[in-house]
């Protein structure tokens, strides 16, 4: 996002209601309120007009996000070749019995476009649209490294390269070098570096011109993925998953 693009504060207001309402379904006034640091009337004003438009739903004391939003994402999804990926990316889940992702980039961030979870993984903090660094996390480098060089230096002189974990690589140089690695061996991976005790491995989806669409990730606690693991028999699954939905891309 550019620092500098003009912006509508009421519009932004807006959206933090939503995104805070998104976090804690059920917030009433007083604890928006507190949590976005705004006065109940003028966070009430907000609520009403939200929920005049059909985007809040109220009940009780409390506001839900409604399901006009659920219309809203399945139409955003629709940019994307989901088709092929939510077979190859479900294939994947069953095979390594790992929660597996297809991640796109929209504003210089990585977008859960699709999350599968096996049973087992019935609860989970991260859930389908939500944007993670590309920085950060597997799927994010194997986009990011694929990128032009142009566009990729642009990107990097609007990120902060933000620390999530002490393992998250902040350094400029140091991230250039990890990414020639991506490109090197089309593999990249997460290594307790968005979220401590967690690591991951992605592989880029790249058009016919090279330029990236997508990656597939695997996605696991630490005990889960480590050693050969992660960097051998997951690694080889992801990669083989990611070629197949390009390959599939590149046929039409």
């Amino acid at each position: 996002m550019q620092e500098n693009a003009p912006r509508v504060k009421t519009t932004q207001t807006s959206f933090r209601i939503i995104e805070a309402i998104r976090d804690h379904p059920g917030i009433g006034v007083s604890e928006l309120s507190r949590e976005i640091v705004l006065s109940k009337s003028a966070v009430y004003k907000h609520l009403q007009t939200l929920v005049s438009m059909n985007y809040l739903v109220r009940e009780n004391d409390g506001y839900y996000l409604s399901n006009q939003f659920l219309s809203l994402g399945i139409r955003a999804r629709e940019r994307f070749p989901l088709d092929t990926a939510k077979r190859v990316v479900g294939d994947l889940a069953d095979t390594t019995g790992h929660i597996t992702n297809f991640v796109v980039h929209e504003n210089a961030q990585g977008v859960y476009a699709l999350r599968v979870k096996p049973a087992e993984f019935a609860s989970d903090s991260v859930t389908e649209g939500d944007a993670v660094p590309l920085h950060a996390t597997a799927g994010g480098k194997a986009i990011l490294a694929f990128f032009s060089a142009e566009k990729r230096a642009e990107i990097l002189d609007e990120s902060d390269l933000q620390e999530y974990t002490e393992k998250t690589i902040t350094d400029r140089n140091t991230l250039e070098q990890e990414l020639q690695s991506v490109r090197d061996r089309r593999v990249a991976f997460d290594r307790e570096e968005y979220l401590d005790g967690h690591q991951c491995v992605a592989s880029p989806v790249v058009n016919s011109d090279g330029e990236p669409v997508a990656a597939v990730s695997v996605t696991g606690n630490i005990e889960q993925m480590s050693g050969k693991r992660l960097e051998v028999d997951v690694t080889g699954l992801v990669a083989s998953a990611a070629k197949s939905i390009q390959k599939d891309l590149l046929s039409k």
